[in-house]
């Protein structure tokens, strides 16, 4: 009896060992089980390819962290990768555990996005959708996302055929959005933060808010945008490729409101120049048709005090049948005045409540 005692304590104690040792292999090989999963994810996106460098796992923090994942297009002409995401740490919200959810977290440092004009350019047939990767990257978060940052990002749209280069961007970007899942505020219509800043070209100041509900399949939100005090100069090499005009100094504002709810759109977008002056061109057709568009409207808002050039363009749509929602948000764009006397501010005349389809029977 004794001897049969001792035999099933030792194999008892070899089983627990041979365990142990297993969860040991184990966790040092999942990070290299879970990289080849996330390489084989970012594989298999038509028309794109990608991978990352490492990968990193904190099983008490519930979380693991996917460092240097880039992500570009197959017939990509340059180099420059279209996703750059350097460190993501993805975990599990534990605050929303208390409340019966089981959601997660990201967070992202210095992330970029670069739309280059050239790499996205292809034949109609051959043009990846935009479903393919961003259903992808959504796929390698196990759970759904109830919070989302990003820090120090990056935003560029980039032209390399224009000389020189066209490199329009936003940088330094921060951006908050929480309650993606509704875990708390179940009575709110609108029950997501969203908040973002950030530095233009041009040194602008980028400030956007609002509020959204990402749980329905056409998200209603009600957000205000604003683009400010952006140098003209900086905008040159674009202005100059696109319409023959060089800016000698200016400022430059963007000013937009828009609100979802239930598919239907309503909102306007106004862009303002102030104090605009042109570099004189002895040949530049087009550059004196600007400076004599620009020269008639400041008379006409001097008169009203003011010395800007601007646009208030109103803007209305389906977003349940995009197709059709087109071209009368073109022609309501014809149909509204051009210029309109404003404030240099979001105007705050567009809420939730106006995207709201009333009955007309």
């Amino acid at each position: 009896m004794p001897q049969k005692s001792k035999r099933l304590k030792k194999i008892i104690r070899y089983t627990l060992v041979a365990l142990v040792v297993l969860l040991i292999a184990f966790r040092v090989y999942l990070p290299t089980l879970v990289k080849n999963y996330v390489n084989k994810v970012l594989a298999d996106i038509p028309g794109y390819y990608g991978q990352v460098d490492d990968i990193d796992i904190s099983l008490f923090r519930g979380a693991y962290v996917i460092k240097g994942m880039y992500l570009n297009k197959v017939d990509a002409s340059s180099e420059i990768p279209f996703l750059k995401f350097p460190n993501s740490d993805i975990s599990i919200e534990w605050k929303s555990l208390f409340k019966g959810k089981i959601v997660s977290e990201i967070i992202m440092d210095s992330p970029e996005i670069i739309y280059v004009f050239e790499d996205q350019q292809g034949e109609s047939d051959n043009v990846p959708e935009a479903d393919d990767w961003t259903d992808a990257l959504t796929d390698l978060v196990p759970i759904d996302i109830n919070h989302f940052e990003i820090h120090q990002g990056k935003l560029a749209f980039v032209q390399l055929s224009a000389d020189p280069n066209i490199d329009l961007n936003i940088s330094q970007l921060e951006l908050t959005a929480d309650n993606l899942r509704n875990v708390k505020s179940r009575d709110l219509t609108l029950p997501s933060t969203i908040v973002a800043s950030g530095k233009s070209i041009g040194n602008g100041d980028l400030k956007l808010e609002g509020n959204i509900n990402l749980i329905k399949e056409v998200p209603d939100m009600d957000i205000a945008v604003s683009l400010e005090n952006i140098d003209v100069t900086a905008l040159n090499d674009a202005t100059q490729h696109y319409a023959s005009i060089d800016f000698k100094e200016g400022n430059l504002g963007f000013f937009s409101e828009i609100a979802i709810a239930d598919g239907h759109l309503k909102g306007y977008m106004k862009p303002l120049l102030a104090d605009a002056v042109l570099i004189d061109k002895e040949d530049g057709f087009l550059s004196v048709l600007w400076e004599g568009f620009v020269g008639f409207f400041k008379f006409v808002l001097k008169n009203q005090k003011t010395n800007t050039v601007a646009t208030k363009i109103p803007i209305e749509g389906d977003l349940n049948d995009v197709d059709t929602a087109v071209w009368p948000t073109i022609l309501s764009i014809f149909e509204n005045a051009w210029i309109e006397a404003f404030k240099g501010i979001v105007d705050n005349d567009i809420q939730f409540k106006d995207a709201i389809k009333k009955d007309k029977g």
